[in-house]
């Protein structure tokens, strides 16, 4: 019998109100033993949450197509936009195009909406250094995957948006990544791509790298890529949905068993490439969100990929009606086996001091 327990019953028979002054005494006790504990475990998510918040205003910030104050420059041609901007003690002036009222004025809710989201940061980085974070910077093996994933970048999000069935080429994906904008496309399809700048943008960035990938990280994921189509893109599917050309109906999840199904694999005893792969296609056959699970997957499998240095995961667009048949197999209950091989033998894009047997 427990300490306390044994404790109680003896001393309860003399003195009656004895179990209430033993509560008292033993909170006083653990409350002066441990009076931080709490505050600790506090500071600890928000400062998580903080650092998520900035990762996701980087992101918008490095979505807005111009960078600065818009200028208006005349010569006996005409009347011409630029961008001033202040780089180090330099100041910049970027030729934008021809002057029009409406660019102008795109222009200037562009260095509006710029300086805004700065502004936010500023605070952000306050509040982070009023709760005692210190930034770290990752390891040099870290370092060098996230130059590759941003090397690789373009072609990434072409490759997903090949994946999820976007009509464009790798021109116009080139051109809604640098300019937010292009022609011969759907809004809907062009949003899908700014999304997926978004989502990676997030994830590449070096504190976001540091943090965990675990279920409330594929949520933000998943909210990004959903953004625009719903309001809460992030959160767990409670409706039931089908797969198009597959028998496969995904049941509804439960958010504790995606939780520990997540936890078990990142702490299993697999290779990091196995492991990224069961989370990219656990994802995916759940169907964890109403929409956006394949690319949700994808960017949250080399989240843990790149957070080790362990290369990038990309379904090639030459690929793709192969994997799409494997994952429909998969879906329908064949052994995974054939896709988890023809991901790590097509799809894994490794860094050059990566073993073969990874």
């Amino acid at each position: 019998m427990h300490f306390r327990e044994l404790l109680k019953i003896e001393s309860c028979k003399k003195f009656p109100n004895f179990e209430l002054i033993f509560r008292e005494l033993f909170d006083t006790i653990s409350s002066e033993k441990f009076p931080k504990g709490g505050e600790h475990m506090s500071d600890l998510g928000k400062m998580k949450e903080l650092i998520q918040e900035k990762a996701e205003l980087e992101a918008r910030l490095s979505l807005l197509p111009y960078d600065g104050s818009p200028e208006i420059k005349e010569n006996s041609s005409g009347k011409y936009l630029y961008v001033r901007k202040r780089v180090g003690s330099r100041l910049t002036s970027t030729y934008v195009d021809s002057y029009s009222d409406d660019l102008y004025q795109l222009l200037l809710r562009n260095a509006k909406e710029g300086r805004e989201i700065k502004k936010s940061i500023r605070k952000l980085d306050k509040e982070l250094a009023e709760i005692g974070y210190v930034k770290e910077k990752p390891d040099a093996k870290v370092i060098l995957n996230l130059d590759l994933a941003r090397a690789n970048l373009k072609t990434s999000i072409y490759d997903q948006a090949v994946l999820e069935g976007v009509s464009t080429t790798f021109p116009q994906t080139e051109d809604i990544i640098e300019n937010g904008t292009v022609n011969g496309m759907t809004a809907t399809d062009v949003q899908k791509v700014l999304n997926l700048k978004h989502a990676w943008e997030f994830i590449l960035d070096e504190d976001i790298i540091s943090a965990d990938s675990d279920y409330y990280l594929l949520c933000h994921i998943a909210k990004l890529v959903n953004e625009g189509f719903y309001s809460d893109g992030g959160r767990i599917r409670g409706v039931p949905v089908t797969i198009g050309g597959c028998k496969y109906t995904p049941p509804i999840p439960i958010e504790s068993v995606v939780k520990e199904c997540i936890h078990d694999i990142t702490c299993s005893d697999k290779t990091t490439i196995d492991k990224a792969i069961e989370l990219c296609l656990y994802s995916m056959k759940t169907q964890v969100f109403p929409d956006g699970n394949k690319r949700a997957s994808v960017i949250f499998a080399n989240h843990f990929l790149i957070s080790r240095g362990e290369g990038l995961l990309s379904v090639p667009e030459k690929h793709v009606s192969k994997f799409k048949k494997l994952l429909v197999d998969y879906y329908e209950g064949e052994r995974s086996d054939k896709i988890r091989e023809f991901l790590k033998a097509n799809c894994w894009i490794r860094m050059q001091s990566t073993s073969k047997d990874r």
